[in-house]
């Protein structure tokens, strides 16, 4: 009977993963449906083994708590542990990895967020060392597994998610485990350190690309609004050197425009060079580096949508006053280089922001306690 139990949960484990994964393409309502029916079966199946001893529960549940632990399934987790409490203490017998470790190694946040609800043993579980005198945030500092790593795009988020989770971590131990060596005198650190090297210089590429080909952008862009602003449209009166057309609502649209586009462009153009010239130490991964290319993208955006409206003025005040249709066709194509740097740079600027400024994906998800 006990046999027959453990293949039912370790099956409605593996039946969750699959139904997870599916695209997203796929509806969210049949998604839920399917949540739904998982977490009653596993329900049914906890209430069926209630008759049976301690010893033979616990080896039913072993399985599933380790699958779902690093699947990041945390909703099996919480029915477990309510209905059978001491499941909380499940751990592979190879390495001595509790669930929590396992969790943390495969960045399963969901899994570790459970650590929020826990009223009693976070310090508990925050000191255990597995077979080869590991800590929680010695199997933090080893890389992510690559289908962890390929959620965030571009290998310098992949660095900065990599050091947000060391962060959270080594807030979470007690202070004498940060410093704490394993059986091969390595402390957290210098794991993190060796682990992370080549995703570190991948990282640096990637940043180093992505300011290179900005920074050619916006000193075009530097180039031609500041010729524009030297060269008025219209010229100016020869007896005072006022531009001709400086009274007319398109000609101060024009001027502002091209002040903006100059100055955010300018900046833009700073912020890329900084990228360039940065040490990339580690610890610049989790903010700085970030923190400059989301600004420097995001100032680059204005001076290209500044310059079109220049631009836009521009023909307006040379031939809308006497052809105003000119205006549509202008105004429409005026669109194109805006709408592509939002379809091709937006994405990327949007992750920065979230991934840097964001709310994060750790802390307390439920008001619901947990063990």
């Amino acid at each position: 009977m006990s046999t027959n139990f453990k293949i039912a949960i370790f099956i409605l484990v593996n039946f969750y993963t699959t139904f997870t994964a599916v695209p997203k393409m796929k509806s969210i309502y049949h998604m839920k449906l399917k949540h739904l029916d998982a977490i009653r079966l596993v329900e049914c199946l906890l209430k069926k083994m209630e008759s049976l001893t301690e010893l033979e529960t616990f080896t039913i549940l072993y399985d599933a708590m380790i699958l779902a632990s690093g699947q990041g399934i945390q909703e099996v987790i919480e029915v477990i542990v309510n209905t059978f409490p001491q499941a909380i203490h499940c751990h592979d017998a190879g390495t001595n990895n509790n669930i929590f470790h396992i969790a943390v190694k495969n960045r399963c946040e969901n899994v570790y967020n459970l650590v929020y609800q826990m009223n009693v043993e976070k310090t508990y579980f925050a000191s255990i060392w597995d077979n080869s005198g590991n800590s929680l945030l010695h199997s933090c500092a080893t890389l992510a597994p690559p289908h962890k790593l390929n959620l965030v795009s571009g290998a310098a988020l992949q660095m900065q998610r990599e050091l947000q989770w060391f962060k959270e971590i080594e807030n979470f131990v007690p202070p004498y485990v940060r410093e704490s060596k394993n059986y091969d005198g390595k402390t957290p650190p210098q794991i993190f350190t060796e682990e992370h090297e080549e995703l570190k210089k991948e990282g640096e590429k990637w940043m180093r690309d992505t300011a290179s080909s900005c920074i050619l952008v916006a000193a075009l862009i530097v180039t031609v609004v500041f010729a524009a602003a030297i060269t008025v449209p219209g010229g100016n009166d020869q007896s005072n050197g006022v531009p001709i057309w400086s009274k007319q609502t398109a000609f101060i649209i024009f001027a502002m425009s091209d002040a903006i586009s100059l100055f955010t462009s300018a900046t833009s153009l700073l912020l890329f060079l900084s990228l360039w010239t940065s040490r990339y130490a580690e610890e610049d991964f989790l903010y700085v580096l970030p923190k400059r290319l989301s600004i420097g993208l995001l100032t680059l955006f204005l001076s290209i949508t500044f310059m079109m409206v220049a631009f836009s003025a521009t023909v307006y005040l040379v031939f809308g006053q006497r052809r105003a249709w000119v205006l549509i066709p202008v105004s429409a194509l005026a669109c194109f280089p805006i709408t592509s740097f939002v379809l091709l740079q937006f994405p990327l600027l949007v992750d920065l922001i979230s991934a840097t400024y964001g709310r994060g994906i750790f802390g307390k998800k439920s008001d619901k306690p947990f063990y």
